[in-house]
């Protein structure tokens, strides 16, 4: 039996809190364009093929260039929730992270575990890689029809459980409108930087 003093309890109140300072010094949510951003990877919404199509994917793959592709073609496709990684070829961050997040149906399909699994998959394919700086968007909140206030929070207790086992310095949702950014900003239950 372990006995919880008032020291103790203070300590793990403290540790706690401090945790969760270190995570919001550490995430940031901007509103931009993600091929445009000088990090050390971005995250892909990628389709289970890996060969570019619309919203994100699609902007990725115009702005890498073909090399991206030639890349993406060599890597055997990627299942929902799992994460690869490529080089950025012509975009100013040094790493594509792709990752495949769940159609949307009524969300009684494991898809939340899904999603996670993506933003997981990713943050510790970025740690491997020796990444500090990388930069999500909403992932399978476009055609695949998240609904996306349940994917940005869904989105922000993942990176926040995680980041912590990770060497990560900062971690950016990148925001290309204003619903997703507040969207963000109510899942994460704060003002953003």
């Amino acid at each position: 039996m372990q006995i919880v003093n008032a020291k103790n309890k203070m300590s793990i109140y403290f540790y706690i809190f401090w945790c969760y300072n270190l995570c919001m010094e550490k995430i940031k949510l901007v509103k931009g364009d993600i091929t445009k951003l000088s990090v050390d990877a971005i995250v892909n919404a990628a389709n289970k093929r890996l060969l570019g199509g619309g919203g994100v994917d699609g902007a990725i793959h115009r702005a890498a260039g073909r090399e991206l592709l030639a890349e993406c073609k060599t890597l055997g496709g990627c299942n929902t929730g799992e994460a690869k990684i490529t080089g950025a070829y012509n975009l100013p961050c040094k790493y594509v992270i792709h990752t495949v997040g769940p159609i949307f149906c009524d969300g009684a399909k494991g898809q939340d575990k899904q999603l996670a699994d993506c933003y997981k998959n990713s943050l510790l394919l970025a740690d491997k890689h020796d990444v500090k700086t990388i930069a999500f968007s909403a992932i399978s909140t476009g055609v695949y029809g998240y609904p996306i206030y349940d994917a940005c929070k869904i989105a922000y207790q993942t990176i926040k459980n995680v980041l912590p086992l990770t060497k990560v310095e900062q971690v950016l949702f990148v925001c290309f409108n204003d619903v997703v950014f507040d969207a963000f900003t109510q899942a994460m239950g704060k003002m953003p930087y």
